[in-house]
């Protein structure tokens, strides 16, 4: 007899303790492949399709789409393993080993061997659960094989083969990440970006915002969520949950306003020279540089200067804890909320290499398949706010980090220059920090230095 295996809703990391289920990618009765992807959910971090240990048939689901459950809480049952219907023929099976935090596959260690024949007893021993035409194991799909003849693609997620071939992509060109050449989403991703990359920087004229870069994307079906449940009243009100990503958002500003005493300084600069710099090194061939990737520069040099404000306060301790290293946030606005990817080591990074990792981070924030780690550990955040046509904010400091530059939008302003009322390129650039980490004559000194290097991109030449 079959033996039917529950897993459940695994730990995803980062603390996280519910997720909601956005899409499911297999049904009763389906043949599933050990460490293939089941379902779609979204946590308050991101979008992540998570993979089931176990391989057999799938006998039961539990919550429907837009359903939030509970970390530990079941998501499906799994008919593994069956008794010999003939010679040579072996059906114990196994867990994958590969599990994620909370996982706990559970089967013994003895019945943890990986399945290689599916018996026909693993469907027909499950009640009510449909039986595939084949008795052998699962194998990846055979999805595109574009009318060629020539075998099967490894592929194995209905969302990679569709996210291919919406983006007219050719799997057979792709050589698979996964175990035995399984072509994995990211591979598909990785593929789309490279093709997208030098398109988004091209197009960047002016400082755009994260979430305004050029690239290949998911069809709007492809991306959409479900919405949020309301509950209409008699009186007209409308009340939506929060949760997911609007709600730990709504967490995190809500702890920022309570427990950080912040302040806001802002100067106006004048850009002109910030910009002609751009034009000139992209002009000179090689990668697009990108003016969030300039801004991101300056911003490392000025950190450098002023270590105080790449910091955080451990209350508990009664310390304030200076980082090293800088991990620098850039606040990026998208269908599913607000979100800020993280660039690790933005310090040793150049522009080349800042505007790089800008684009790959803003294509996953968009497609939501940013990482719970690509969305943790930030020192200091890069805010760009221009994008919705505002000259200045007071930006809420992303907890528990100590200070944010917000920038505005550039635009043709009157401006004294060497003497001479002209016309030029003006930003205001503000920066809100934590009172408890530094006084006004440091936030200040870290103001004036950023707006410097972006007058006079000169002074920041001996940094770049």
């Amino acid at each position: 007899m079959a033996q039917v295996l529950e897993f459940k809703l695994p730990d995803l990391g980062e603390g996280l303790t519910e997720a909601e289920i956005v899409r499911w990618l297999v049904e009763v009765g389906d043949v599933v492949a050990i460490d293939q992807p089941v379902v779609e959910v979204e946590t308050a971090k991101a979008m992540v399709e998570v993979p089931c240990p176990y391989g057999g048939v799938v006998t039961a689901r539990f919550g429907e789409e837009g359903t939030e459950l509970p970390v530990g809480s079941p998501l499906l049952t799994v008919a593994v393993g069956a008794p010999a219907s003939d010679a040579g023929t072996e059906t114990e099976t196994e867990g994958s080993g590969n599990v994620l935090v909370g996982y706990g596959t559970g089967a013994p260690p003895a019945r943890r061997r990986r399945v290689r024949r599916m018996a026909a007893d693993v469907v027909t021993s499950v009640a009510d659960a449909p039986a595939p035409a084949p008795a052998s194991a699962p194998a990846p799909a055979t999805a595109e094989t574009g009318g060629r003849g020539d075998g099967p693609v490894p592929v194995i997620s209905p969302l990679v083969r569709r996210l291919a071939r919406e983006n007219g992509l050719e799997l057979r060109e792709l050589t698979g990440s996964g175990r035995d050449g399984l072509i994995l989403r990211a591979d598909v991703e990785q593929a789309l970006r490279a093709a997208a990359t030098q398109e988004a920087t091209a197009q960047e004229a002016t400082l755009l915002p994260p979430a305004a870069l050029p690239s290949t994307t998911l069809p709007p079906a492809a991306l959409s969520t479900p919405a949020a449940v309301t509950t209409p009243t008699t009186d007209g009100v409308t009340r939506t949950p929060l949760r997911g990503i609007r709600g730990a958002v709504a967490d995190k500003l809500s702890r920022s306003r309570r427990e950080i005493p912040d302040a806001t300084c802002w100067v106006d600069a004048d850009a002109t020279e910030l910009m002609r710099a751009r034009a000139a090194m992209n002009a000179a061939g090689g990668p697009k540089i990108s003016v969030l990737a300039l801004l991101a520069r300056i911003c490392t040099a000025a950190l450098a200067r002023f270590p105080e404000l790449n910091s955080s306060v451990d209350m508990e301790a009664r310390e304030i804890v200076r980082f090293d290293r800088i991990h620098l946030g850039f606040a990026a606005q998208t269908e599913r909320g607000l979100v800020v990817p993280v660039v690790r080591d933005a310090h040793v990074r150049n522009t080349e290499a800042l505007s790089a990792e800008f684009a790959r981070l803003t294509e996953a924030a968009r497609t939501g398949t940013l990482t719970p780690g690509d969305l943790t550990g930030g020192t200091f955040t890069l805010n760009n706010y221009g994008v919705f046509g505002v000259d200045g904010s007071t930006p809420i400091i992303n907890h528990p980090e100590a200070a944010m530059l917000g920038v505005g939008r550039i635009v043709p302003k009157p401006w004294v220059h060497e003497g001479e009322l002209a016309v030029r390129q003006v930003v205001q650039l503000s920066l809100t920090f934590d009172h408890r980490v530094c006084d006004g004559g440091t936030a200040g000194g870290f103001l004036r230095y950023v707006a410097d290097c972006v007058e006079q991109p000169a002074v920041l030449v001996r940094t770049l």
